[in-house]
């Protein structure tokens, strides 16, 4: 059920939800404006920063990882457009680099995939210096490693023996966790 947070929106609802995930991002779009939020999506960088050039939004939600580049070339022109603007950068790669990095040049927030539309609403209206609280489902410690390891296999090219030397693993063992589905 969604919840009505209209009240803490203020006059400017206005909602961009960037992300090139074509079926998730239809999705949250529909739940942000069942509270209240007035959503616009693009699926691109060049699209969020044609966006924020001729409409900045009040909030906005913008994926890291986009087929054409990176999310926080859509943060910086936002910020340059409009520097009261919420936002929150969603990624299904995690790391404290990219977090730090989303931070200092704007961001609101960062949440890892899963986020659920609670998830990112709490992070778009959170105020002040209040820590959100944990996560209701967190991820189990099986499939943190498996995110990890995926994300240094993509760091480096997906050459399984540069990823094994980087992570201290012998190569065989790691194309045996990469040949497995992830865990949940």
């Amino acid at each position: 059920m969604a919840e009505d947070v209209t009240a803490d929106l203020g006059p400017d609802r206005t909602l961009l939800l960037v992300d090139d995930d074509e079926p998730f991002v239809k999705r949250l779009a529909r739940a942000m404006e069942r509270r209240g939020f007035i959503p616009e999506t693009a699926e691109s960088v060049a699209a969020g920063k044609a966006i924020a050039q001729s409409r900045p939004p009040a909030y906005a939600v913008v994926d890291l990882r986009l087929e054409d580049g990176n999310g926080l070339d859509v943060v910086e022109a936002l910020r340059e457009r409009r520097p009261d603007c919420r936002i929150v950068v969603l990624t299904g790669y995690g790391a404290i680099a990219t977090a730090v990095a989303a931070v200092k040049i704007g961001a609101t927030d960062y949440l890892s995939k899963p986020a659920d539309a609670n998830d990112v609403t709490n992070a778009l209206l959170a105020k002040g210096a209040s820590m959100p609280g944990p996560p209701e489902n967190p991820m189990s410690a099986d499939r943190v490693r498996w995110e990890h390891i995926q994300r240094v296999y993509e760091m480096c090219d997906r050459n399984v023996s540069e990823t094994a030397r980087r992570l201290s693993m012998h190569r065989r063992t790691l194309q045996r966790i990469l040949a497995k589905r992830g865990p949940k």
